[in-house]
C-alpha cells in the first residue's frame, strides 16, 4: 500500500507521523491533506531514506536543486560536491538530471550520496539509452521506458517527473499560440519530436496506466511535467501551456484514483502580474494537488541573475499557494551550474519560500525572524550571525568591516538607532 492508500483508509504510518512532528502541525491535518491529494510524502518505499519529505497545502514551502551532467560537463565527482552543497545549504530534494550515457552510474552514486528525496527525469535516460542501442532517440519504445522506469525505481527514486501531457492535443493547440520561444522544456522538446517523427501518441501519455503501477509498486511520487511551460514572459499562459495542464489535471486524477501521489510542475517565465492567476488556474483544474514551479521567472532579462527573478516569482508564487519551488542558478541560460552557483540558488528559493511561509503561515514560520530580531534589538551580534540564512557570508561581512565599538557595525557607528533609542529610553526614565 501506498501513503496515500493508508491516508484514504485513515491510517497513520510512521512516515506521517515523523513529518507532522518535523513541521510541528497535528497528524490529521497532514492525513486528511494526503487524502486528498494535497500533500504528498516523497520516498521510495524500497530506500531508507535519512530525511523523507512532505510537500503540500498544510506544510511548509520546500525547494528543489537540480544537478546532474551534461555531455559538455561530465564528472561524478563534481555533481556529488554539488549535492553536497546543495544539501547544506536548505535544499530538501534533489533532482539528478544527468543525460550522458553515464547517467545511471551517475544516478547510482548519487543515491547512495543523497539523505533527502530523489527526482529524476526518467526520459532522459530512456533518450540516450535509445541513441546508444538504436542509433537515435527517436527510436525509444514502450518497453525500453519502462525498463528505466524500474531500473531508477530499484534504485531508490522518490519521484519521477513524466512528461505525459505533451500529447498530439496539446501540440496542436501550442502551434496555436505562435510562441516566441516555443519548447524550452528539453524533456518537452524530445518528446515533441518523437511524436512527429513517428507520427504516433507520446509513449508516457499512452502508457500511463503501466507508469502508474510502476509507481503504485514502489510508492514512487509522480511529478507530472511541464513540457510545454513559457520559456518567454511574452508566451505565459497561453493555449499551449494551459492544455497541457488540462490534461495533467485529468492524469492527476487518474493517479489518484490508483493510489499514487502526484505534484504538476507549473510554468517557468512568467510576468509578475500573471503569477498568482497561474497558481489558481493550476489549484482549480488539477484539483488542489502540489504546485511545484521552476521559478517562476519574472523577467527575461535577468541572465546571470536569474535566481533573483526566480526568488521574486517564487515568493511570490508559494504565497499564492505553490508548495514546492524548484531553485534557479545565476548560471541559469548561459552554462553548467558551477558549486557556487549552486549555493546562489539554494539560498535564495530558501529566503523567497520563507518568506512566502510568513505570508502563508505566519504563527507556525515566524519563529526564526523573531530570533533574529531579538538578537539585533539586544545588539546580539554571535546570535544574530548563527541565525542568519548563511551565517558563513555574514561572519565574513562583519569581520571585512570592524567598528571602534563591537556592539554597533560600521554602517551607523556611534550613530547606530538602535543603540541611541537604548539611551534615550535611560533618559526618558531619569525624567
Amino acid at each position: 500500500m501506498t501513503q496515500l492508500d493508508y491516508a484514504k483508509q485513515n491510517k497513520i504510518t510512521r512516515l506521517m507521523r515523523k513529518i507532522a512532528q518535523e513541521e510541528s502541525i497535528d497528524v490529521k491535518l497532514l492525513i486528511d491533506s494526503i487524502a486528498k491529494g494535497q500533500s504528498v510524502i516523497l520516498k521510495n518505499n524500497v530506500y531508507n531514506l535519512a530525511k523523507p519529505c512532505g510537500v503540500g497545502k498544510v506544510l511548509h514551502t520546500k525547494i528543489n536543486a537540480n544537478i546532474g551532467s551534461s555531455i559538455d560537463k561530465s564528472s561524478i565527482a563534481f555533481e556529488l560536491k554539488k549535492l553536497k552543497t546543495a544539501v547544506s545549504y536548505g535544499a530538501d530534494t534533489v533532482m539528478d538530471l544527468t543525460i550522458t550515457e553515464k547517467a545511471i552510474n551517475t544516478l547510482k552514486n548519487i543515491r547512495c550520496k543523497c539523505p533527502v528525496p530523489l527526482g529524476t527525469v526518467p526520459v532522459y535516460q530512456a533518450a540516450v539509452e535509445a541513441a546508444k542501442k538504436k542509433g537515435s532517440f527517436l527510436k525509444m519504445d514502450k518497453d525500453l521506458i519502462l525498463d528505466v522506469l524500474i531500473q531508477q525505481a530499484e534504485l531508490g527514486v522518490d519521484f519521477f517527473t513524466i512528461h505525459a501531457g505533451v500529447t498530439k492535443e496539446s501540440l496542436s493547440k501550442l502551434k496555436q499560440s505562435k510562441r516566441l520561444m516555443d519548447i524550452v522544456s528539453r524533456g518537452g522538446a524530445i518528446l515533441a519530436n518523437w511524436i512527429y517523427a513517428n507520427k504516433k501518441e507520446n509513449p508516457f501519455y499512452e502508457y500511463f496506466d503501466d507508469i502508474l503501477k510502476i509507481a503504485r509498486k514502489y510508492d514512487i511520487t509522480l511529478s507530472l511535467g511541464d513540457g510545454l511551460r513559457p520559456g518567454s514572459i511574452f508566451d505565459a499562459t497561453d493555449t499551449g501551456q494551459i492544455a497541457e495542464l488540462r490534461i495533467l489535471g485529468m492524469l492527476a486524477k487518474k493517479a489518484f484514483n490508483n493510489g499514487v501521489q502526484v505534484i504538476i510542475e507549473g510554468p517557468g517565465h512568467v510576468p509578475i502580474n500573471q503569477v498568482v492567476k497561474n497558481i489558481k488556474l493550476q489549484k482549480k483544474i488539477c484539483n488542489g494537488a502540489p504546485f511545484y514551479v521552476l521559478g517562476p521567472l519574472v523577467t527575461d532579462v535577468a541572465a546571470g541573475y536569474d535566481h533573483i527573478s526566480g526568488a521574486i516569482g517564487g515568493c511570490l508564487a508559494a504565497s499564492a499557494g505553490a508548495d514546492f519551488l524548484c531553485y534557479v542558478t545565476p548560471s541559469e541560460h548561459l552554462r553548467h551550474p558551477s558549486i557556487d552557483d549552486v549555493k546562489e540558488g539554494v539560498i535564495a528559493s530558501k529566503i523567497a519560500a520563507h518568506a512566502a511561509d510568513l505570508a502563508k503561515n505566519p504563527g507556525n514560520s515566524d519563529g526564526w525572524d523573531r530570533k533574529v530580531s531579538i538578537a539585533r534589538r539586544n545588539k546580539d551580534w554571535k546570535t544574530q550571525i548563527e541565525l542568519s540564512i548563511n551565517p558563513e557570508k555574514a561572519t565574513r561581512y562583519r569581520k571585512s568591516s570592524t567598528p571602534k565599538n563591537k556592539k554597533v557595525c560600521t554602517m551607523c557607528s556611534d550613530f547606530c538607532s538602535i543603540r541611541l533609542m537604548d539611551k534615550a529610553k535611560k533618559l526618558c526614565l531619569r525624567d
